[in-house]
This record gives structure tokens, C-alpha cells and sequence, in this order.
């Protein structure tokens, strides 16, 4: 629903994180005499009363059916599953749902968008498009879940925008001009309630789009989005792909994988997806593809923090499925590596994970946190005999030291979530640059924003 359609209604905001501050001050912005209630944690509450004063109701709990039932309109935060019980209770009573992403696209129906989606590459992708579209000159916005929410810049004006969307988000896009989707697995089941629901809220970035960019290498994916009337494909022989160290486009060498700075085969895959995108767009991306070597890598995936204590360090702390880790590792095919895994358990499937490690290993895989025992168990069933067991990422930490000896990487790829230890991934893998001896800050995401 527009802006409009929320004066004089009943709003209330569900969630005070970034997301839901943007959504406050957007609509204290177009509707500055509408009245809301904010439901928030305790700790929260404070910063609403002193931010936000009169006009603002807090209320320092999260709403039941009954409570979501009294508004006309509540604007949730993405990480608030569309599936609670007491959402869809209320729904039912007549409660409408929407958010800051649905807002913003209601709101902005001109704008040029590359909406980008996938259980893994989406964050990557996102920022190689908008770096590559800015060598070009192109004035660009590169926000969503990447870490920056639409609503911040929802008075800024670009010529391209470029916006990554989670599997919470794709229902709320409209309108988008190329929806990119660069891989589905199974993730964030607590989220969407079961697998098939995760891959059918993910494909809706496809219903909302315009046209539609697909990874070839994955035959499920293509066919799952065959219905649609306007299907484009990277990594195949024909468009932009990877094949005996370059990125070509068809049979055309443009450039090599090794001047790449995000390093691994599936970055290299990303890249071909941000080429694609662009020239789906209208853009030279020929012209665009020498500023690949100038790529600031995002913090927290494969992300090399350095040598320390004769050890180096990479932090993919935001690998939270079994196929990440895996990946992970062979991005850093042949070397001696300390993988460390493990975090909140979700109950995801190792066994691929498992079965590879069958046929090749690290030098050490260190399981820790609340899923450790059950990955190590699983390894140590099935004859795996480099296992090491640790409470915790500090003690992870510490026999990677010990095993490795001054010699190889030290990985973190935890396939699984952060939350058993930390607040998030961000906050793992600032933790692991401080164990492995670097500042906290050792990176932040650049290229947020318009520009």
C-alpha cells in the first residue's frame, strides 16, 4: 500500500532495528501528524521515548493476536516471520501487514531496479553490479539487505538502483525491472516453516520481476522458474561464464579469474551474474568488467584478513549452510587448512558435507557451538579421523593454532547461523579477526549508498 493509503489509520511499527527506524522516520517523513505504537524490546524502549517523544506509543513487548488485531495496518521487520501464528491470526481479522521494503517499491514505481536474490552470492553479486555500473559513470544506489534499508534513502534519486533482497523480503518487491537469482539451497527454515515454502517466498523476487537472471548451473533452479515469460542464464557456454581461468562471454575472453578480487570459482560465477545483469540493463559490461580487480571484497565472505603468527586467517563468517563450508573450502583447494564449524543448530542435513569429507579433507575440521557434537559425531560416524572438538569459537580458535603450527589458513565457514554465540554474523566474524589478532573494524562493506 502507498503512503497515503496510512493517514489517519490505526500503524503501528513491529520491530525497532534498523529496518524498523528507517520505517518510523519514513513515516513520520510523508505523514508527520500520523500517530503510531511501536513494539519493541525493553532495551529499546528508552531510545523510542527520547527520539521520538509524543505521537509515539511504546509498547516494550511483542504483540499477540489481539494486540496485532487492534491496528489496521502494521509494518513489520523483515526478520518477523510472515508466519507467526499471531500474525496471521490477526491478518485473518483484518490486520494488514507490509513492511519498508514493500513501501519503498509502492513509492518509487519509476525507479530503474536490479532486485538481487539467492541463498548464497546475492550480497557479492549486489555490490560487483553497482561497483561495476559506477566505473561506467552510472549514478547508483546500492542498498537493501546488504545492510542498508531502502527507506534510509527513500528522498535519494539515482539512476540505477541495485537492491538485495532475503527470502524474508522477495514477497514485498513490485515492479523490479531484473530480478537476479543466484543460487537456492535449503536455509532459514525456522523462518518460513518448511523447505518448500523457503524456495517458493524466495522465487517471488521472479513474480514481481520484469525479467528474470538465472544461474545455468542449476538445472532445479531453471526449471522451477521455466514458466516465466522473459528468462535470461549466466554460467552457461553461451553468455557470461567461467571456463580454463576466464571470464568469457560466449567464446570471447574479457578477463581473467586471477585479477579478480573476490577470491574462489563461485565469486568469479558471481561476477558473471553482475555482467549479465548489467548488460541485461543496457550497460557496456565489457567496458565495465577490468573494474572486477578493483572490487572491495564484502567483509565476512572469504574474506582475507592477513597473515598472523605465521597463520593466515580468512573470515566467511557469514556461511551458514553445509554447501557454503564446502565451497569455502575450495576456493582454498590444495593448501593446509583449519576449517572451523558449526553455531546455532537448525537442524540443516550435513550429509553432503560429510560424504565430501570422505573423499578429501582439511588438515583439521574443528566442530564447535550448539551444532558441533552433532557435526562432529556425523564426521566421526563416517570415518573422518581429522575431527576436533571445541566449546566455543575461541577454543576453535586455539586448536587451529595448535594443529597448523605456523603453516596454512585458519578458515571460519561455519555453515550454520551465528546465534547460539552471537548477535549475528557480522558480530562472529568480528570476533574471529579479534582471536585471530586483527582490529574488530578489520573491514566494513564499502559502495552503501548512492554514488
Amino acid at each position: 500500500m502507498p503512503w497515503a493509503e496510512l493517514e489517519g489509520r490505526r500503524v503501528a511499527v513491529w520491530g525497532f532495528g534498523r529496518e524498523g527506524r528507517a520505517a518510523l522516520n519514513a513515516l513520520r517523513a510523508h505523514l508527520p501528524g500520523q500517530s503510531v505504537d511501536v513494539f519493541c524490546s525493553t532495551s529499546e524502549a528508552e531510545v523510542v521515548r527520547h527520539l521520538y517523544g509524543a505521537g509515539v506509543a511504546v509498547h516494550e513487548a511483542a504483540p499477540d493476536a489481539d494486540a496485532l488485531a487492534g491496528f489496521d495496518v502494521v509494518i513489520k521487520s523483515p526478520g518477523i516471520s510472515a508466519y507467526k501464528p499471531e500474525l496471521l491470526d490477526a491478518s485473518a481479522r483484518g490486520t494488514r501487514f507490509t513492511s519498508g521494503t514493500a513501501l519503498w517499491f509502492l513509492s518509487h514505481r519509476n525507479a530503474h531496479t536490479i532486485g538481487v536474490t539467492g541463498t548464497k552470492g546475492k550480497s557479492t553479486t549486489s555490490a560487483l553490479i553497482a561497483h561495476m555500473a559506477r566505473s561506467l559513470g552510472v549514478r547508483t544506489a546500492l542498498a537493501g539487505n546488504i545492510g542498508l534499508p531502502l527507506l534510509e534513502l527513500d528522498a535519494a534519486e539515482a539512476e540505477l538502483w541495485v537492491i538485495e533482497l532475503s527470502s524474508y523480503q522477495t514477497s514485498e518487491a513490485s515492479g523490479v525491472d531484473l530480478g537476479v537469482i543466484t543460487s537456492l539451497y535449503e536455509e532459514h527454515l525456522d523462518w518460513h516453516g518448511s523447505r518448500e515454502q523457503y524456495l517458493e517466498d524466495k522465487l517471488k523476487l521472479a513474480g514481481a520481476s520484469r525479467r528474470v537472471l538465472i544461474n545455468a548451473r542449476q538445472p532445479a533452479l531453471m526449471a522451477r522458474v521455466a514458466g516465466h515469460p522473459d528468462v535470461y542464464r549466466f554460467g552457461d557456454v553461451a553468455g557470461w561464464h567461467v571456463a580454463d581461468g576466464w571470464i568469457r562471454r560466449g567464446t570471447e575472453r574479457v578477463i581473467e579469474t586471477f585479477r579478480l578480487t573476490a577470491p574462489g570459482l563461485h565469486n568469479a560465477v558471481n561476477a558473471c551474474a553482475a555482467l549479465a545483469a548489467l548488460e541485461l540493463m543496457g550497460y557496456d559490461a565489457r567496458a565495465a568488467a577490468p573494474s572486477l580487480a578493483t572490487f572491495a571484497p564484502l567483509p565476512h565472505r572469504l574474506q582475507p584478513l592477513g597473515e598472523h603468527d605465521g597463520l593466515l586467517w580468512v573470515n566467511d563468517s557469514i556461511s551458514t549452510t553445509p554447501l557454503a563450508s564446502l565451497a569455502a573450502l575450495e576456493s582454498l583447494h590444495g593448501e593446509r587448512i583449519a576449517l572451523i564449524v558449526g553455531g546455532h543448530d537448525r537442524g540443516l542435513d550435513w550429509t553432503p558435507f560429510v560424504d565430501a569429507m570422505r573423499l578429501e579433507a582439511p588438515t583439521a575440521i574443528i566442530c564447535q557451538g550448539a551444532s558441533g557434537e552433532r557435526i562432529a559425531a556425523s564426521l566421526e560416524e563416517a570415518g573422518v579421523s581429522v575431527v576436533h572438538h571445541a566449546a566455543d569459537l575461541a577454543g576453535a580458535v586455539s586448536i587451529a593454532r595448535r594443529v597448523l603450527e605456523g603453516d596454512g589458513y585458519v578458515l571460519l565457514s561455519p555453515g550454520a547461523p551465528s546465534f547460539d554465540q552471537f548477535h549475528d554474523y557480522a558480530d562472529r566474524g568480528r570476533r574471529f579477526a579479534e582471536l585471530a589478532g586483527f582490529a574488530a573494524d578489520a573491514a566494513s562493506i564499502q559502495g552503501l549508498g548512492v554514488s
